[in-house]
């Protein structure tokens, strides 16, 4: 197999990794030849690789670290025993920052305002906000939740909570009242932060109704302060207990930061709760501060001044992601709205018209542009990308090569996997290496990632669960309301003793690479043969009448055959000559063990409000079964459709 892409040798030279192997190299006075060495020495010296990155990377300690990492088994493991630090210092005086006038946030809206707070402005508004959390007596263990659009706001208010050490959650407005709920009652918040109003797609939401219930069927809550876009007026409410932005902040004489230990709580981020209420999980301000620092600096070659983009909603990880490219220098843009509004051009204009050099989207947004025939190359001015960064789903090897062709030939395509569970990536891209069609780099630095077959065997080149045999600074604290660790240990180590399983299908390639084959809890047993479902997907990309694809394992006796749901571009149907192409392509390009039983059409697949695919909950519908909580899933409505289908 030949690379879609090759970095050169001066490329190579100028990566942030390149350096940082020399000062390895020179540091411990060892022969590291290459990121795979290097990767090697950080899993087999984990206390060096840690303590040596704190170091170089200019994370400000106020006190040092006594230990590195306890001794102590996952998920109790302790980190940077006595040090303390600040979140959000780190990321308003980042190292490398080249001046106080430099953007700090580029904040986008679909409606096209513009909005841009320079370092030195963003400080400010952080010290107001965190004197008005002061004087509404909140203090640090006190937790503030934001129902909240992707705006500059946001982003201030997690920072202020962060100086003083008030732990923070956040979901999208989208998520309404049921999902919101769900995640914020468990965690009592004091405070709530929410955006009245939101555009999608050209429509106007009014959220102020909504966020009223919210807030009063959660007793904890003593205020609501209303954010906005920036080109709405303030929405009037009769609520006491509730106050516009620029009224509740305060004067401020200038920042104060509380320095706290290492592992002191930062936020909350929840589980999807397609299978019960979702996981609370408390993330550790050092964690994520490190863990993003290395993924950001060595693995997406990010430097001072570049210009970061990553399409998110605060509801999902790559917010939290995308907020720590502060610590970088760089500038952050936070787009709100929707990627395909007026049309599919909108972020690659912004794109282009602010020179940006790191792009990151989800596969389905790949997909959807490759589906669409969208020739990016030539909408906009992409000279300064030097990165395109996709995850959410695994992107496929014609998705590469879309990229390639349409978008950008010489770019670093890092295709990223991770979770909620570590709010960070096991595998992702790697500057300093080639780039093959539908295959995710490698292993992050200093994670130890095997692939095991069912026989509890590491296997190369064949399926295997995804399991980490080391911990991470970035794997959760604890759970909030688990004081006995029992929702923890039964989440990532009731299967293998001692390793945490994440729930993904992976193999090994022989180039080095990582193929992500879809969640293992969705895997297809016919006839007793293990099956990933990105197995059957991948032949179907050769059919341009299918936009995607839910393959499901429906339950017959003691076996189990393949059901498979396809959505159709428009203007075409499932007739017999096309279910015949589609058992033809499968056969051929897999096997005959993974041809469906049953392919049925329908207009759209239920997903989570991040846009994942929600194969286990089509599964649950075809075998019987009931799917919990569906206030979570953004289209609840495609549920509805199959269960007709399947039951007609």
């Amino acid at each position: 197999m030949n690379p879609l892409w090759t970095p050169s040798a001066k490329r190579i030279a100028d990566t942030n990794l390149e350096q940082f192997r020399k000062q390895v190299n020179k540091h411990f006075a060892l022969e590291l030849a290459n990121f795979d060495d290097l990767h090697t020495w950080s899993i087999n010296e984990p206390k060096h690789f840690w303590d040596f990155y704190a170091q170089y990377s200019g994370i400000y300690f106020d006190s040092e670290p006594q230990t590195i990492i306890s001794d102590d088994p996952m998920p109790y493991t302790k980190w940077f025993e006595g040090a303390t630090l600040n979140y959000a210092q780190n990321l308003l005086y980042p190292k490398g920052l080249m001046s106080e006038e430099q953007i700090a946030i580029l904040s986008v809206t679909e409606t096209g305002a513009e909005r841009s707070l320079t370092y030195r402005e963003l400080r400010l508004q952080v010290a107001k906000c965190a004197a008005a959390l002061k004087k509404q007596g909140l203090k640090k263990g006190d937790r503030v939740s934001a129902f909240a659009t992707n705006l500059a706001e946001t982003t201030i208010a997690f920072l202020a909570c962060s100086s003083l050490g008030i732990i923070f959650s956040s979901c999208s407005p989208d998520f309404g009242y049921e999902a919101a709920k769900a995640r914020f009652a468990q965690i009592e918040p004091k405070l709530l932060f929410a955006s009245p109003l939101y555009f999608y797609g050209g429509k106007r939401f009014d959220t102020l109704e909504t966020l009223e219930r919210l807030a009063a069927s959660i007793p904890s809550i003593e205020k609501v302060v209303l954010l906005a876009y920036p080109e709405t007026s303030a929405v009037k409410t009769q609520n006491p207990n509730t106050i516009y932005w620029q009224d509740f902040l305060e004067i401020s004489e200038g920042l104060e930061f509380e320095q706290l230990p290492f592992d002191y709580p930062l936020y909350i981020l929840f589980s999807s709760g397609t299978t019960g209420l979702p996981k609370a999980m408390v993330h550790r301000a050092g964690g994520a501060l490190l863990k993003h620092h290395t993924e950001m600096h060595l693995h997406s070659d990010i430097k001072p001044g570049d210009k970061v983009l990553y399409f998110t909603t605060c509801g999902w990880m790559m917010w939290n992601w995308l907020i720590s490219g502060l610590s970088q220098a760089a500038t952050i843009v936070q787009f709100e709205g929707s990627p395909a509004f007026p049309d599919f051009e909108v972020l690659w204009k912004l794109s282009g018209k602010h020179q940006l050099t790191f792009f990151g989207t989800s596969a389905r947004y790949l997909h959807s542009l490759q589906a669409q025939n969208v020739s990016v190359k030539d909408i906009a001015d992409l000279s300064s990308l030097k990165t395109l960064a996709s995850t959410g789903s695994p992107l496929s090897p014609l998705g590469f090569d879309y990229v390639y062709k349409k978008i950008k030939e010489d770019v670093h395509l890092a295709s990223i996997s991770g979770g909620t569970d570590i709010v960070g990536c096991f595998m992702l891209g790697i500057p300093t290496k080639p780039v093959y069609a539908g295959q995710i780099q490698g292993p992050a630095m200093a994670v130890d990632l095997l692939a095991l077959a069912e026989s509890g065997k590491a296997v190369q080149g064949e399926l295997g669960e995804l399991v980490i045999q080391n911990p991470l600074p970035s794997m959760p604290l604890y759970f909030w309301n688990d004081p006995d660790f029992e929702r923890y240990n039964k989440a990532y180590f009731d299967t293998y003793e001692g390793k945490w399983r994440h729930g993904d299908l992976i193999a090994f390639t022989e180039q080095g690479g990582i193929i992500v084959y879809g969640r293992s809890d969705a895997t297809l047993n016919p006839g007793g043969v293990r099956i990933g479902t990105a197995e059957i997907y991948r032949p179907l990309e050769t059919i341009p009448e299918i936009i995607e694809a839910c393959a499901i394992g429906k339950k017959q006796a003691q076996d189990e055959e393949i059901w498979l749901f396809v959505v159709l571009a428009e203007g075409h149907n499932l007739d017999e000559p096309l279910e015949k192409r589609i058992k033809a392509e499968i056969r051929a390009k897999a096997s005959p063990r993974h041809l469906p039983k049953r392919i049925l059409q329908v207009s759209q697949l239920p997903r989570t409000r991040s846009g994942k695919a929600m194969e286990i909950a089509v599964s649950r519908l075809v075998n019987g079964l009931s799917v919990p909580n569906r206030e979570v899933i953004a289209n609840p409505e495609a549920l509805e459709e199959i269960n007709l289908l399947v039951s007609g």
